[in-house]
């Protein structure tokens, strides 16, 4: 290709963007400075990071809440408050341990259900029950405040669904993740079963709305990740959400 062509290109591009190229830190501090309240989103998952994820498995920058500071330029202190996000099951893209992986129809209902597919390679990604273990160490790491709660409507249906509490290795029982990734890689799930329930949650915007089983399933998963559950999706559109009353993210977002 000519390379005055790329070139022609590139200045295009570079016209539509420089209005919003600046210093992010300056900019986030002055912001700050003023009241105004800030939201920051990271991407990928815990695991996935660099530092504190399943090494080699990862992507190439800090995925955890440390990420915010590293990338942006801002103090710790600015953060004030940390959500973190979970789905109701467990899912992961490409190699890496997945200790409560399903394989087989089960896994793939979840797949079809939850429309698990990646969003710009479009590969399938695999599905598990939901692992308490992982979340439990994602809290610590990110020092999460609150969780929402994504995708519980793909669980509808079912008559069990089961929840990895620990993992047996060898002779011993682990409820925290192993820093040994062959360790963790040959782990297998300790699972608590929970009754499923039949009628459906999807759009639900009222946690009293949800059948009293998909009550209880939320609340065992407070209990054991020992994070509150603020935010609860049940569909794909933005106001099927159930926002729990006296939770963080109505003080949030009021």
């Amino acid at each position: 290709m000519d390379w005055r062509v790329v070139l022609r290109d590139l200045m295009a591009g570079w016209a539509r963007i420089k209005p919003w190229v600046t210093d992010v830190s300056l900019f986030l501090a002055r912001a700050r400075a003023q009241g105004r309240r800030i939201l920051f989103e990271g991407a990928q998952g815990t695991l996935l990071d660099i530092d504190h994820g399943t090494y080699p498995y990862v992507t190439s920058s800090s995925a955890t809440v440390g990420g915010v500071c590293t990338g942006l330029g801002v103090g710790p202190r600015a953060i004030d408050a940390v959500l973190g996000v979970a789905k109701a099951y467990t899912t992961r893209v490409g190699e890496g341990p997945l200790p409560t992986e399903l394989l087989g129809a089960l896994g793939e209902k979840l797949r079809e259900s939850g429309k698990e597919f990646g969003a710009v390679t479009g590969r399938p990604r695999r599905c598990g029950w939901f692992d308490a273990v992982v979340v439990r160490y994602a809290a610590r790491v990110n020092g999460l405040d609150a969780l929402a709660l994504t995708k519980l409507d793909v669980l509808d249906g079912l008559d069990q669904i089961q929840i990895g509490t620990a993992y047996r290795c060898r002779d011993a029982v682990l409820t925290e993740l192993p820093g040994d990734l062959a360790q963790l890689a040959s782990a297998e799930p300790v699972y608590e079963t929970m009754p499923g329930w039949s009628r459906s949650t999807a759009g639900a915007t009222r946690f009293g709305d949800l059948p009293e089983a998909a009550r209880r399933y939320v609340a065992r998963l407070e209990a054991i990740t020992g994070v509150p559950i603020a935010i609860i999706s049940t569909g794909s559109a933005r106001e099927h959400t159930i926002i729990r009353d006296g939770s963080a993210a109505s003080e949030w977002l009021r």
